[in-house]
């Protein structure tokens, strides 16, 4: 059997620059992926060298069938310092095994395939798997799992452009990887997800990322706005000057555009009592102040012993904890409360039906972007001579310019009091 030529550290041979992994002939932005964490788990490399000509892989192409796998169980043995990962059952000598990736290169971890090379380590007792892959092929297994494939080109290549933001902005060599494979991060599947439709848009923006003050933005986006983007400062507290609320009439039509959910008055006492409202059994639940995107800010428990008050980004948390699929709701009765509200995810940054909406409406995925993120530019990955002078371990960006804001005048969209949400909502 072939033996894979793992590297206990990374090889000579590859540059580290600032969070990029480059051979000396080409570079691209490189990003590890965290995909597996386990006890043990089983890697599959190619079992035989790769040929000596790389093979081109260019989206929607067709190659040759891949070179057959072999596999590798990964353990550990030992602990603490002197934990050491295991292969097959062999000790390897090392806490961490490196296989790099090269053109047209696959591995499979658990059972899933992805581009690219793996790099392994030792951690608390278990094994990490993370993928080290080009970042245009990282987002080849990322759009397609976050926007349903058959939506209209703008909407994906604006997906497209967000993905490859956010991760390049995660980039960060004093950590063991950059970003997870999870919700927690934005979902990665690996090569099962690819499809033609979000190949295409990919590579119609390569390169292509959302900048503010020079550097990757933060492009956080949702499912659906329910008519009013929400601020950073409103959801999590902190400002940022292009997340801001906004009225959203593009985002309609969603599946969760309009809905209901009613939550027994024992679950509000319980989440209540995780926001630190003590104010014995619940007589009242109301809310006393909405934000400018519609989202409450402030919420009244009163109780058997006394008057509560939460407030501020965890008046969106209480709601979003009983079970609401977005904080822009209201609430009415007690037992049980009824929460009515519209659309779905946090609100903060893109909608992703809005998104739908404008390019459903003939607007390509610049104005999207220019739509939901105000002030900010269109920017572009470094190539590798250039990222060479970067500082801090953060991809350099290049050809800033102004994302464009052509809309016509929107209609204004009301900022809801309870007495204003239509009744008859479908539940959820």
């Amino acid at each position: 059997m072939y033996a894979p030529r793992f590297f206990s550290r990374l090889p000579a041979h590859v540059l580290i620059l600032g969070g990029l992994l480059c051979a000396p002939a080409a570079c691209a932005l490189n990003v590890r992926v965290l995909v597996l964490a386990a006890p043990s788990l089983t890697v599959r490399v190619p079992a035989a060298p790769a040929p000596a000509t790389p093979l081109t892989v260019n989206p929607g192409v067709p190659v040759p069938a891949p070179l057959p796998l072999a596999a590798w169980r990964v353990g550990v043995q030992g602990s603490g310092a002197g934990a050491r990962l295991t292969l097959n059952g062999q000790d390897s000598g090392n806490a961490t095994l490196y296989l790099p990736p090269t053109p047209g290169s696959v591995v499979e971890i658990g059972g899933k395939a992805y581009r690219g090379g793996v790099f392994l380590r030792s951690e608390s007792g278990g094994v990490q798997a993370i993928n080290v892959v080009n970042v245009e092929d990282y987002l080849r297994g990322v759009v397609p799992a976050e926007m349903p494939t058959s939506w209209p080109a703008a909407a994906l290549a604006a997906q497209a452009v967000i993905a490859r933001t956010y991760v390049a902005a995660r980039v960060n060599p004093a950590l063991p990887y950059d970003t997870c494979a999870t919700e927690s991060c934005q979902v990665y599947t690996g090569m099962a997800a690819e499809k033609p439709t979000t190949d295409a848009a990919i590579a119609s923006t390569s390169g292509q990322v959302v900048a503010y003050g020079g550097k990757a933005a933060n492009t956080y986006f949702s499912s659906d706005s329910g008519g009013f983007t929400a601020s950073s400062a409103e959801v999590w507290g902190k400002d940022v000057p292009y997340l801001t609320a906004k009225a959203d009439p593009f985002s309609a039509g969603g599946p969760r555009a309009r809905w209901r959910i009613e939550v027994p008055l024992s679950k509000v006492q319980e989440v209540a009592g995780r926001y630190g409202v003590r104010v014995g059994p619940l007589e009242a639940v109301s809310v006393t102040s909405f934000s400018a995107s519609g989202r409450p800010q402030a919420i009244s428990f009163t109780g058997a012993s006394g008057v509560g008050r939460i407030s501020g980004a965890d008046a969106g948390g209480f709601v979003r904890s009983l079970g609401a699929v977005s904080s822009r709701a209201t609430l009415s009765g007690l037992n049980p409360l009824i929460v009515e509200g519209a659309g779905a995810g946090h609100g903060v940054g893109l909608s992703q039906y809005g998104a739908l909406g404008l390019a459903r409406q003939g607007y390509d995925h610049l104005h999207v972007l220019g739509f939901y993120y105000p002030g900010t530019s269109l920017s572009a990955l470094a190539d590798a001579e250039q990222n060479r002078a970067e500082q801090g371990g953060r991809p350099g960006l290049v050809l800033q310019r102004a994302l464009p804001q052509p809309l016509p005048q929107l209609a204004p969209v009301t900022v809801w009091a309870a007495q204003h949400v239509p009744s008859g909502w479908m539940s959820q």
